[in-house]
């Protein structure tokens, strides 16, 4: 008699083969990966001028200017940050030391900026690192706003507000600051030189009086004046 075939004969040479396990259904509705906590809370949590922008200042600017839409109304488009290093021409380390520290500072690397043309007087040669610069949008730029008027500007020496002058007559606000050790990212202890930086407040008013009440609503703290004369009166 001709013996059975046994079914779980592997081919001669052949290694067997192991049944597949049945793929298990995806629930509805489940999520593949769950995100990282981080990108969570920056995705759910807005920044906190933001919401003072929309609660606080969006109505003060209506009454205070008359707007008849929330479209008319001023709001800041970015934040410039230009630090100019002369001694670089000499020292390249010098550089590379205030575009650390201002990464640490801003939350983004800058972006280095070279001379235009050569000036004998001052040692300069043409398309060399000079200086750097920095523009935030968006949630770091609301976020460095408020590390700089919560924490880093009442750090500053004898201080009695920022100077309301530096209106540029289109709505932008520029701001000197001349130590970047005012800023809690810095450790006083490991910095190697000390330097100062502008910081520019570009907005989309049309007028000084609204850009100061647009950054005077966010918190900056102007200098106090007297009430004959005014923010923008003929003594100032």
């Amino acid at each position: 008699m001709a013996k059975e075939k046994n079914e779980n004969a592997t081919p001669q040479g052949g290694k067997e083969k192991k049944p597949k396990a049945p793929a298990q259904p995806k629930a509805k509705g489940a999520k593949q990966e769950a995100a990282p906590a981080e990108e969570v809370m920056e995705a759910s949590v807005p920044p906190r001028l933001l919401e003072v922008y929309k609660k606080e200042v969006i109505p003060s600017l209506m009454k205070r200017f008359g707007y008849k839409n929330t479209m008319q109304v001023p709001k800041l488009e970015k934040i410039s940050i230009n630090c100019g290093v002369g001694q670089a021409t000499q020292d390249q380390k010098i550089l590379e030391t205030v575009v650390r520290e201002l990464t640490v500072i801003s939350g983004q690397k800058p972006a280095i900026t070279r001379s235009k043309k050569a000036i004998s007087n001052f040692k300069l040669r043409e398309n060399i690192a000079i200086g750097c610069k920095i523009t935030l949008r968006s949630a770091k730029m609301y976020e460095f706003m408020d590390r700089l008027i919560s924490l880093a500007i009442p750090r500053v020496r004898d201080f009695r507000g920022v100077p309301d002058k530096s209106f540029d007559g289109r709505g932008n606000y520029t701001l000197g600051l001349k130590e970047q050790i005012i800023f809690p990212e810095i450790d006083v202890d490991k910095i190697e030189r000390i330097f100062g930086m502008d910081i520019t407040f570009v907005t989309t008013a049309r007028t000084d009086e609204e850009a100061y009440e647009l950054l005077k609503g966010f918190g900056l703290p102007f200098r106090k004046r007297e009430a004959s004369e005014g923010a923008f009166g003929a003594a100032a």
